[in-house]
């Protein structure tokens, strides 16, 4: 029971990662194809929504790291092995991406550094969700073998293969879709580039039912478990309310309902890390490696769990005064910003 209570908060970690870090890596990926007489200003407000928290929304990556490494250290010493050339390239990302963010916002040379530095920036924000995404998609293959506690299938595979590959583009449209649905709310007060992120999320909303159904039909052959997991009875249900929530942000998107798009939106990404892990368990890598024989000790749960109940009474109330704080400046100046 300590093991699972463990898992569920490394899932919600990865929810909370996913609403908040994804949405900044999908404003970076719309920075670096933003184009038109309008660009610069589609730039500036991205920069405006994420400038206050991108570092803050680390701290659910982080989170995930500390509970994995401490809850199931086994798995921990597996993943990094098995998976070190894909998350070696992630970190890679996320320092390039925080660096070109604040190397591009103090440049002493405007224009050419800006526009130098804005390109490693979008390619860093492209780069990071990606690799996340393949990661993710090999831990499901089943060519990850753990023997006796070491890896015995080497560096290359379950990350190549085609559903790795597929569940890494997922991931790109995911981010892609929140970031230019939160975005329709964080320029309310400048309808024309409201319009602008409203027909992006409505464009890379739509691109990722076919890449779904990509990944389920890569995943009979590539994750034969995880496609069995996403075949069991509760699946049709999860299916059926992710695909709610999903038209309802269509629908609320093309009708100008963008707080309840925004919603629809969280919800639909959820659900998708809530299907995915349940199709996945008790596997933390598939086969070998579940979280019943991957735990710590008992007594190092217990402090684990405590440490999180501690952590979390200082760590929400400050996130949140955080959020209100930025965030609701940012609103109050766009008000009185001229079109």
């Amino acid at each position: 029971m300590l093991q699972l209570t463990v898992a569920i908060c490394i899932l919600l970690s990865l929810i909370l990662y996913a609403l908040m870090g994804g949405a900044d890596f999908g404003g970076g990926m719309w920075d670096l194809l933003a184009a038109g007489p309008r660009a610069p200003r589609q730039r500036k407000a991205i920069a405006a929504a994420i400038g206050p928290i991108w570092e803050a929304n680390h701290v659910w990556l982080i989170l995930v790291l500390v509970l994995l490494f401490t809850g199931f250290p086994p798995a921990f010493a597996a993943m990094m092995t098995a998976l070190n050339i894909p998350i070696t390239l992630m970190v890679f990302g996320i320092v390039l991406r925080g660096s070109a963010f604040v190397f591009r916002a103090h440049n002493s040379k405007p224009e050419a550094g800006q526009r130098r530095w804005g390109m490693v920036f979008g390619a860093a924000c492209f780069i990071t969700p990606f690799f996340q995404g393949v990661t993710v998609g090999a831990l499901a293959t089943g060519q990850i073998r753990v023997l006796h506690g070491q890896v015995a299938s080497g560096f290359f595979a379950g990350w190549l293969t085609p559903f790795a590959l597929a569940c890494g583009i997922f991931t790109l449209g995911l981010f892609a879709f929140l970031a230019a649905t939160y975005l329709t709310l964080d320029t309310k007060a400048q309808p024309d580039l409201q319009n602008d992120f409203r027909l992006r999320a409505l464009g890379s909303g739509l691109a990722l039912a076919p890449v779904a159904f990509a990944v389920f039909r890569l995943a009979r052959h590539g994750a034969p478990e995880m496609f069995q997991g996403l075949t069991r009875w509760w699946a049709p249900w999860l299916l059926v309310a992710t695909g709610v929530f999903a038209l309802t942000a269509l629908a609320a998107l093309w009708r100008r309902q963008f707080v309840l798009a925004r919603m629809a939106a969280i919800g639909q990404v959820s659900l998708i890390l809530v299907g995915w892990s349940r199709a996945q368990y008790p596997a933390l890598i598939t086969p070998d490696v579940t979280v019943a024989q991957a735990h710590a000790g008992e007594a190092t749960l217990r402090l684990l769990i405590w440490a999180l109940g501690i952590g979390a009474l200082l760590l929400l109330p400050s996130l949140a005064f955080l959020f209100h704080l930025f965030k609701g400046q940012e609103i109050r100046e766009s008000r009185n910003e001229p079109s």
